[in-house]
């Protein structure tokens, strides 16, 4: 039994699932905005919402810590320049998941995972 057991395993191993929810995050960060299934938009929530705590202390060591994880020093400063300073005011719950209802194939429960308070991409960016 999987008593006390946080981790979502998603039907992955543990390095397959840490590649896709650095990657899950790192679309976050650059389009603003996913649409993926809900299980995994729930996992992506916790380590979005951890890199953006990481982004509001702004230090050399949290920046670090933010690329270690998501394996991305171009989508990390995004993060801290542009995201993570609109939530500053914030205490937590910086992400929204919005149900859509079930993906016609195989009727997976699908979500949208979007940033709260949305920061429109600048035009370089799109």
């Amino acid at each position: 039994m999987r008593h006390l057991r946080k981790t979502v395993k998603l039907g992955r191993t543990g390095a397959h699932r840490d590649s896709m929810l650095a990657n899950q995050v790192c679309s976050l960060i650059r389009e603003r905005r996913i649409k993926t299934t809900l299980p995994k938009a729930k996992a992506t929530r916790v380590i979005a919402e951890k890199m953006v705590t990481l982004g509001k202390q702004g230090t050399l060591a949290s920046r670090r810590q933010a690329i270690a994880a998501l394996k991305n020093p171009d989508a990390v400063k995004v993060l801290f320049e542009e995201i993570a300073p609109g939530f500053l005011a914030r205490s937590g719950g910086y992400t929204r998941i919005s149900k859509l209802g079930p993906r016609m194939s195989d009727a997976s429960e699908m979500a949208i995972l979007e940033w709260v308070e949305t920061t429109e991409p600048t035009e370089s960016e799109k």
